[in-house]
């Protein structure tokens, strides 16, 4: 958020006294919330109008915010309450409770002045269990809904300190509370078939509301976990939602099973292509092997396109799916094979949306290593996988040639993610289709002039600070392709620290702490 623009309508410190201007640079970041009664009035309003009422405030306060309307959004009430920082300079911060005793000096609401239970340090384990216990007592009470707690590490240098697991804090945890639960019957069990050709029962129940949200799907995860809790068609079952979000069947109310019921097989071949599913070894699930299932395609194909893959923003769901159907995409290359004249044959594609989406396709064309890695879909490869394989490779030809043992040598890659890898690439269809990408116009770039035995930034912790003649975002992401890591804050476990023009806090710190300081030439240089 903008702070400036914020405090100019701040609201009075608890104190009672004007909150105080903070610096001129700093990203304060909250939670947005809808509280229970705003969230009421909200749904009585939408039935008035004739629209459909929101699930729970969760859904209506994210939607509240993607409203391209901002007089929408204005009348929804949204509350924010400030809880972290993202860059900043000009002050420095030793703890979170420090940090949130400032936001309050600087007129930012935060939860303790709802009430001072909300937020509070403890010194020891069994102090933090009874605060956890204390508000789960008092959530009904609560003027929002909350799913649990966050037990942190009070002392920021310690957090730095600990520091993170890919995007985990070891210094943070979330505590959930029980979830609710109630009662519905199963209607039927239907196989889904996911991208890696997964076949995933599900059981679709008569609707239930539970914790605020009609319930009327929930996984039943893989053929293991239905005999474990014997699920029936025709079953009363106990559910509720893990973690206050996803539906799970619990357990089964044995006493109302209807006489007749008969226990339920998923069945040994793919309900979408019919071809036989196999079971892998070590895997409890079943699998669709064949490479052109619709079902498979339809999936990878809309993992392919995402924001953090290769970003193609006017493909959506829907759209990959039409294109499916109707036989017009087959596999990943067919995406950059795609005509205006094809496109403007199927029903309510007109000729400006058309020539969006081919712009869209054409703008993806040049794209990271990294995104094209984790766009491919590898099973267990995630975003920083792939950032970790492009860092330690010089190409996508060179990953697809590594062995295991060379795998293995990367950061964050274990013996089952090479297995996945190296299995991925002796698939000849995938490799043709790397190829069939890059002889289309797909250029995949590593950002690399050295190899990463010799680049000054391999395994290298910067600090980035002030004004420098590229965004913040891009000269990070220049650091880690070239195998460095970005802090967020001053500590002596950075090694440099990137100064531009305007250069405050951060600077100062680090001169007193004797590191490595350069400016944007010297950067360029070591790269």
């Amino acid at each position: 958020m903008k702070i400036d623009g914020y405090w100019g309508k701040s609201i009075a410190s608890t104190n009672g006294q004007p909150p105080q201007k903070p610096p001129p640079l700093i990203e304060i970041r909250g939670e947005i919330l809808l509280f229970k009664e705003d969230f009421k009035k909200l749904n009585e309003a939408q039935q008035e109008a004739g629209e459909l009422p929101f699930a729970n405030p969760r859904n209506a306060a994210a939607g509240t915010i993607r409203q391209l309307d901002p007089q929408i959004t204005a009348q929804r009430n949204l509350k924010f309450f400030a809880y972290s920082l993202g860059e900043y300079e000009g002050i420095t911060f030793e703890s979170q409770h420090q940090l949130t005793e400032q936001f309050s000096k600087w007129g930012l609401p935060v939860v303790s002045q709802i009430d001072k239970k909300l937020a509070c340090v403890v010194k020891s384990s069994d102090s933090a269990v009874a605060y956890y216990h204390n508000i789960e007592k008092i959530r009904p009470k609560l003027a929002f809904d909350i799913d649990g707690i966050v037990v942190k590490i009070d002392d920021f240098e310690l957090q730095e300190r600990l520091g993170f697991v890919a995007r985990n804090p070891r210094w943070a945890t979330a505590a959930k509370f029980a979830p609710e639960q109630g009662t519905t019957v199963v209607k039927e069990i239907l196989v889904q078939v996911g991208r890696t050709g997964a076949l995933t029962p599900v059981a679709i129940m008569e609707p239930v509301r539970v914790g605020g949200v009609s319930i009327t799907h929930a996984t039943l995860h893989n053929q293991e976990e239905i005999n474990r809790k014997d699920v029936r068609v025709g079953d009363t079952v106990v559910i509720q939602r893990a973690g206050d979000v996803i539906p799970e069947v619990v357990s089964v109310v044995l006493v109302k099973r209807p006489k007749n019921s008969k226990a339920f097989q998923i069945p040994n071949e793919c309900p979408v292509c019919h071809q036989p599913a196999t079971q892998l070894e070590d895997e409890v699930i079943l699998r669709c092997t064949n490479l052109v299932c619709p079902a498979v395609l339809k999936e990878s194909l809309k993992h392919f396109v995402a924001r953090r893959a290769m970003n193609i923003e006017k493909l959506g769901d829907r759209l990959i799916e039409i294109f499916v159907e109707n036989g017009l995409i087959k596999s990943f290359s067919d995406i950059y094979r795609l005509t205006e004249k094809e496109i403007l044959t199927l029903d309510r594609q007109g000729e400006k949306s058309t020539e969006n989406l081919i712009a869209a396709i054409e703008k993806s064309k040049k794209t990271t290593m990294a995104r094209f890695i984790f766009g491919l879909g590898i099973r267990f490869v995630g975003e920083q996988t792939a950032k970790s394989l492009a860092s330690h490779f010089e190409n996508v030809e060179a990953l697809e040639e590594a062995t295991h043992d060379e795998l293995l040598l990367v950061e964050d890659i274990g013996p089952r993610v090479a297995e996945s890898i190296t299995l991925a690439f002796k698939n000849t269809k995938l490799k043709k289709e790397i190829a069939a990408l890059q002889k289309l116009g797909v250029e995949i770039s590593n950002k690399k002039s050295l190899s990463l035995e010799s680049s000054a930034l391999q395994g290298k912790k910067f600090v980035i600070t002030g004004t420098l003649p590229r965004g913040r975002n891009e000269v990070k992401e220049l650091i880690e392709s070239n195998g460095g890591l970005v802090l967020s804050s001053v500590s002596k476990k950075a090694d440099f620290v990137l100064a531009g023009d305007e250069a405050g806090s951060k600077l100062e710190k680090a001169q007193e702490l004797g590191l490595a300081i350069l400016d944007w030439d010297q950067f360029q240089k070591l790269l």
